[in-house]
């Protein structure tokens, strides 16, 4: 084996599910460990088999799927005190996952196993050294999770070698050294490394920490540098507490800033779709300002440097979007410059003569909406509204000729209801419309949508994806001014939008207007172009 490869150790499917507010069904831990084997990581840990029916029908399950590269990794316990490993059920029971890999947690720690435990401490490394010893036998590898090896370093460094030790002359094949308080400092975890390697020169080591001390990544780095070669860590640092190291930042920063052998530069590229992946199955709000992997990571916000990344990405990146399956973004907002708005338009298929005029009208309206509250960095369908209004090249789909809506709650316990009525006129013809919905927002929808459809039949393909509310000044009670911000999809693609108003539905009005108008100019350009072709 090169001296140069590290092995990325996955514990999403373990570690990551003791994170707050994260769950996955079977059917998902499946799917992201089909998604990870895609993406290159050499061990999956599915979870500790015996300890919930979950875990041990992730492990049923996954015998019918083949893996392209990773090796399935079962985690356990070492041997209950009084027990032989025959006797124990939690060992039988990673024997019955028959995975090719078995990893063991095991006390280092003299406090945890005076404490925790309560027993000698001879009496522990006679625990580990049975229990490495008896899955070694049956199991194509055993690897061994030393606990609180840099907290019991610490205190008692004599026993907490003599811990790792046994595991060794037990026949583990890798001694994986945890930080699972995760307050260990960096240069601590060199220091401990470098005599864990002076008293087993040919052990093979892993690390494995959390990330209570914003360091974990850091720590795994370090790690790596005084010849660690197994790396535990989750997608997106999910986790108990703080969460555990995090993947997605380590493993870049292994092949590109270490020039370690870890997944091939094709693998690499996949990064971020399945970073994106398996948090979608999470159901927690997207991922912004995660490294390499954010939607932010590569976001300019400022004119200066949005003019100069686009002479040379090395002015404001540290390395290339696309490396980790990232993409740079330019944010239009009230700091934006000339640079920004020629950015974003030639992205939107725009193409805008830098000396022309316009540049600085569109600018100029930007900036004085942004002033009024709106924003326009997660609302490019907007935003390309604002563009071709200001450029002459919008025609007004429809017009509102009134809309009223009454909400009615006729006794305490009943749910209210709405209806909304509207006027709307298209090309000289007046079309009334009734809708009720669940408040007046989504009947106001649903009545716009039914006036509409007869004239532009695709609005019966559109769908709103999600909706939400930021009130721009608090301090104003219910009188506040809100931002309302939607996003739509017709099934080939999604589009934000944005409204700003005192009145919540006339914020709501406005966004979806947009949204309403956007489609229909995106199905006429692509009417036109078909046309022509």
């Amino acid at each position: 084996m090169s001296d140069n490869l590290v092995k990325i150790y996955d514990v999403t499917l373990r570690d990551g599910t003791q994170g707050e507010d994260i769950s996955f069904s079977i059917h998902d831990k499946i799917r992201i460990a089909q998604k990870l084997d895609e993406l290159g990581v050499h061990y999956i840990e599915g979870g500790w088999p015996g300890s919930n029916d979950r875990d041990e029908g992730f492990f049923k399950e996954a015998k019918k799927v083949r893996l392209r590269k990773a090796k399935l990794a079962a985690f356990g316990s070492t041997r209950r005190v009084k027990k032989s490993c025959d006797e124990d059920a939690s060992i039988q029971a990673l024997l019955k996952a028959e995975t090719p890999t078995v990893t063991i947690v095991g006390k280092s720690w003299d406090f945890h196993v005076t404490e925790a435990l309560r027993i000698g401490l001879d009496e522990n490394l006679e625990i580990i050294s049975d229990t490495v010893e008896y899955l070694k036998q049956k199991t194509d590898e055993v690897f061994f999770d030393a606990e609180h090896f840099f907290d019991g370093f610490k205190h008692n460094p004599e026993y907490t070698l003599k811990a790792i030790t046994t595991a060794h002359e037990a026949g583990a094949d890798v001694l994986v050294l945890c930080d699972t308080n995760g307050g260990t400092m960096p240069w601590e975890i060199e220091a401990a490394i470098q005599e864990v390697r002076a008293k087993l020169p040919d052990a093979s080591l892993g690390i494995h920490t959390h990330n209570d001390g914003e360091v974990g990544v850091a720590n795994t780095l370090y790690a790596v540098r005084e010849g660690a070669r197994q790396i535990q860590g989750t997608i997106n640092g999910y986790g108990e507490r703080c969460g555990n190291a995090n993947l997605c930042s380590i493993i870049p920063n292994l092949k590109l800033k270490l020039e370690m052998e870890c997944l091939s530069e094709e693998e690499l590229m996949k990064l971020y779709e399945v970073s994106h992946f398996i948090h979608e199955l999470t159901n927690l709000p997207p991922i912004k300002h995660g490294a390499f992997v954010g939607d932010s990571a590569f976001a300019h916000k400022g004119g200066l440097h949005a003019s100069a990344v686009m002479r040379n990405e090395e002015t404001y990146e540290h390395i290339k979007p696309g490396i980790v399956g990232n993409r740079r973004r330019v944010l239009i907002s009230d700091l934006a410059g000339r640079s920004n708005i020629l950015f974003k338009a030639k992205e939107l298929g725009i193409e805008l003569d830098p000396q022309d005029s316009c540049v600085n009208d569109i600018l100029n309206e930007l900036k004085k909406l942004e002033n009024e509250g709106y924003e326009f960095e997660g609302a490019d369908a907007s935003f390309e509204l604002l563009v071709r209004k200001t450029l002459g090249e919008y025609r007004k789909p429809f017009h509102l000729k009134s809309a009223r809506t009454i909400t009615e709650k006729r006794t305490e316990d009943e749910d209210p209801m709405t209806e909304a009525t509207l006027v709307v006129q298209v090309d000289g013809i007046t079309e009334h419309m009734a809708a009720t919905g669940n408040g007046p927002v989504n009947a106001i929808d649903q009545g716009l949508r039914k006036a509409l459809v007869k004239f532009y039949p695709s609005l019966k393909d559109m769908k709103l994806k999600d909706y939400r509310v930021r009130v721009l000044n608090t301090k104003h009670g219910t009188d506040a001014l809100v931002r309302v911000l939607i996003e739509s999809g017709d099934g080939e693609s999604n589009w934000s939008t944005v409204g700003v108003s005192h009145n919540i539905v006339e914020a709501s009005w406005k966004a979806l207007i947009d949204s309403i108008d956007y489609k229909i100019l995106k199905d006429e350009a692509k009417k036109a172009e078909k046309a022509r072709g």
